[in-house]
């Protein structure tokens, strides 16, 4: 399923905190994804925490994307609505990926910067930044944000899809 197209929303990318990026022609793009990977690369050690967006003290795979797009410059503050832990294996609705519709478009191929969405559980409900695929950095349950890579347990053969927030 890697790479499997995602219907898109009317709406998608249209919300206020949507990234409002360069195009892949303007020098700046290239700087806005390097900005997002020395970001995530910041992160690298925080433990994992539900629901935190603490740098070094907590953070879960969701929070930490909607910190580094944030402090990286491409999205304002991004308030998710209140989510429980398990959620992805007692409901089917695929809140993470419809959520993530506002602010990125569906790809076919990653670049670093974007988002790699892991199926767990019922759903795609684990995100991760890419930095050059199958490379990227997660926070992963019980370790933290850690460097990763999509052919290595506990992510090898699960289902993925990939979104971009740059110019959506």
């Amino acid at each position: 399923m890697i790479g499997t197209k995602v219907p898109v929303p009317a709406r998608a990318g249209t919300h206020p905190s949507a990234p409002r990026s360069p195009t892949g022609m303007d020098p700046g793009f290239r700087d806005l994804r390097k900005a997002v990977i020395r970001e995530a690369e910041s992160w690298i050690g925080t433990p994992f925490h539900h629901a935190a967006r603490v740098k070094g003290a907590g953070v879960d795979c969701l929070m930490l994307l909607a910190e580094v797009y944030e402090r990286a410059g491409l999205s304002s503050r991004i308030e998710p609505p209140f989510y429980v832990p398990d959620w992805h294996l007692h409901r089917d609705a695929e809140r993470y990926m419809e959520g993530l519709l506002f602010y990125a478009r569906p790809i076919e191929t990653p670049e670093p910067g974007d988002i790699a969405l892991f199926r767990f559980g019922r759903t795609f409900s684990h995100g991760a930044i890419v930095t050059s695929w199958p490379r990227l950095i997660h926070a992963y349950w019980n370790i933290g944000v850690v460097w990763g890579d999509a052919t290595l347990y506990p992510l090898k053969d699960r289902p993925v899809r990939f979104f971009t927030p740059f110019a959506v």
